[in-house]
């Protein structure tokens, strides 16, 4: 086993926050910080062109393609869940919407124990990694000047207006910026894009940061355990071209792995449930129950109707449409390859009296043949993606075996909760309601899925039981607070260990109602202002 020379910061896993903590860390000359990744540059073909989601989420490249154990809540199905590899991790294949989330799911996350997390205390950060430049933003809650790139969907189709249009017949109001004043109602998603291509963490924080001296990037370096010496974490051991290596870290060591993998490699490194470390054959190191349980993430449905006109992207992505597509966007950066998982967006209340928005709505002129695979029919279509925003339903993520080349066991437990389940099926139902509305006549020809035929709330949850999927937001497995389940204390600490932190959705107590990306950037952002603070 090779040695490396001492950093005072080991960060392990190059991805949304471990970029951010890397550049972050490293504006002190004098503080040394060596980052890690498992995967490779995160440079490829696919990865600046928005459109190429669909190619990085169902291939390996890019993707570790998790899948979850067979629940009977979802038919025992295995529900795949991607995770980016390589340096930007998911910002290299998510579908780059940017959504904040309410400012009452930060103030839960202070009521339960994170103090220092309220939304007071985190918008400053969400301002400050931001370049937002739309001329109606409102400056008192926008960034302008950050390093992450976010505009608003600029394809714009007839299709889109009408489904907006609908919603606002629906009685929904229209609302340009999400991420201001209110989260309510129907409008474009702002994404993670400049000049028409995707824009990464890797590209906003990591590469400016990289002819800095103090600064060592590894990329290909799976990280095996954890270097502990008592409680206190000195090291990392990881493995580069089949050979195991030890980094040494005179300061801390940062997680930032994922949700997924940051729990399991606590676990491996024996910091866990002793049941569940045995269980796996992993000795006790330090005893932190919390370890791997409070996993939550969003699940979805999707419905989906046969429009009238030759419209959508189904027939605009083949043959001579596709070619033309093509050379637009290599030659101006506009047109359709500009579009990723989500178009319009709308977030509604199911019941009056809820605080904020309990849907979210995924709207794209679109219509897969085969979800799995990314397909899209041959004739014209469109999609209206539907999910809970704040599922009460709570899962794990545990080692199997002392193997750290084996995934781990994910269990999401979706649709558990009562709540949960009401409030899926109530979701649905206003999105039929949507659809119906004079504004889309002129399109819409008939649902193909779930069908006219569903009509009873039993068919509805029949539906989202047989076709739901993941949206790919696992948060919770190292919660942040200060009960006897929380992992990590809100400094981000791993109670009883010094020198170590968990630094990603895994420290979230809650999920937030929002895609989760934006969240974990404010997180890191925050964190490397406490690291810094408490080095001083």
């Amino acid at each position: 086993m090779n040695s490396m020379d001492r950093f005072d910061y080991i960060i392990v896993g190059g991805g949304t926050a471990g970029c951010i903590l890397a550049a972050r860390l490293s504006e002190d000359p004098r503080r040394s910080v060596l980052l890690l990744e498992a995967g490779g540059s995160g440079k490829g073909f696919w990865v600046p062109i928005p459109a190429g989601f669909s190619k990085l989420l169902s291939g390996s490249a890019f993707n570790w393609r998790f899948n979850t154990e067979p629940e009977p809540n979802t038919y025992d199905r295995p529900i795949v869940v991607p995770r980016g590899k390589g340096l930007g991790g998911s910002t290299l294949i998510n579908g780059m919407i940017f959504v904040r989330g309410q400012p009452q799911d930060f103030d839960g996350w202070a009521q339960r124990g994170a103090t220092g997390w309220g939304w007071d205390e985190v918008l400053p950060y969400f301002k400050k990694l931001e370049t937002f430049d739309a001329p109606d933003r409102d400056d008192t809650l926008r960034g302008t000047s950050g390093p992450i790139s976010i505009v608003r969907v600029a394809e714009r189709p007839a299709l889109s207006e009408a489904f907006i249009a609908a919603a606002q017949e629906a009685g929904f109001a229209r609302n340009p910026d999400y991420n201001g004043a209110t989260q309510d109602g129907f409008g474009y998603y702002q994404v993670n894009q400049r000049a028409g291509r995707r824009w990464t963490v890797a590209d906003g924080y990591l590469r400016p940061a990289l002819s800095r001296l103090n600064l060592k990037v590894i990329t290909n370096a799976q990280v095996l355990r954890l270097v502990l010496e008592g409680r206190r974490a000195t090291g990392v051991v990881f493995r580069r071209e089949g050979t195991e290596e030890t980094a040494h870290a005179n300061g801390e060591v940062l997680l930032t792995a994922g949700a997924v993998q940051s729990p399991h490699l606590l676990e491996l490194s024996g910091i866990g449930h002793p049941e569940v470390l045995r269980a796996a054959g992993i000795p006790v190191v330090h005893a932190l129950t919390g370890v791997g349980n409070n996993y939550q993430d969003h699940f979805a449905t999707r419905m989906n109707w046969r429009v009238k006109l030759p419209v959508t992207l189904n027939e605009q992505t083949r043959g001579l449409a596709l070619t033309r597509a093509v050379a637009q966007y290599f030659l101006t950066r506009t047109g359709i390859l500009t579009l990723g998982t989500g178009l319009a967006h709308g977030f509604v209340k199911t019941r009056p009296e809820l605080e904020g928005p309990d849907v979210q709505y995924f709207f794209m002129h679109a219509s897969y043949a085969n979800a799995a695979d990314r397909a899209l029919d041959r004739m014209p279509g469109m999609t209206i993606g539907v999910t809970q925003m704040r599922p009460q339903s709570v899962g794990s993520i545990h080692a199997k075996s002392a193997d750290p080349m084996a995934a781990p066991a994910i269990r999401p437990n979706f649709l558990d909760a009562r709540e949960d389940r009401d409030c899926l099926v109530a979701g649905m139902r206003i999105a039929r309601r949507i659809v119906e509305q004079p504004a889309l006549d002129p399109y819409r020809a008939f649902e193909m899925n779930p069908g006219p035929q569903v009509e009873s709330d039993a068919d509805f949850l029949e539906f989202a039981r047989r076709t739901g999927q993941t949206i790919y937001h696992p948060v919770g497995t190292c919660s942040m607070g200060t009960g006897p389940e929380a992992v990590v204390d809100p400094h981000l600490r791993v109670r009883g260990i010094e020198g170590l932190r968990v630094v990603d959705a895994a420290v979230m107590p809650t999920i937030v109602s929002a895609n989760t990306a934006a969240a974990v950037m404010m997180i890191a952002e925050k964190a490397a202002d406490l690291v810094k603070a408490d080095a001083r």
